[in-house]
């Protein structure tokens, strides 16, 4: 049913881009939004999350933002890359709260959630290090 975690492909239908190292993202923590039938969550949006995608998440009971050192989790900031869940992508974007997405890191598996229009209309092209900007 799943393909080869190394080549599943992201919403344009090539290969699937790295999304995060600084954190580690992903299901499986290998900074790629890779999923198979174990992730329930469907960990396959590449988010640059933003204060407001944070603070909405929060409200509805996701805190991606609160430190949690038990499980190596740094808590997010705003303009940090992560593999978000495509129902609660859907549910901030319903909610008028959506972030940006790297529809290059994005896995074609988020189209089962998310309309591609709405993906793409919040497209952004973020190089995973920051430096690059410098």
């Amino acid at each position: 049913m799943w393909e080869d975690m190394g080549m599943q492909k992201n919403v344009f239908g090539e290969p699937l881009e790295l999304c995060g190292l600084d954190p580690v993202t992903g299901f499986f923590r290998d900074g790629f939004t890779t999923t198979d039938e174990s992730d329930y969550g469907s960990h396959t949006v590449c988010a640059v999350v933003s204060a407001e995608f944070l603070a909405h998440q929060k409200s509805v009971g996701n805190d991606l933002s609160t430190p949690a050192p038990q499980f190596g989790f740094a808590g997010l900031k705003p303009g940090d890359r992560w593999a978000v869940c495509a129902p609660r992508w859907q549910q901030a974007f319903e909610d008028g709260a959506a972030c940006g997405v790297v529809l290059a890191a994005t896995n074609e598996a988020a189209l089962e959630y998310i309309n591609s229009e709405d993906l793409i209309a919040h497209s952004v092209d973020v190089p995973p290090d920051l430096s690059e900007l410098v």
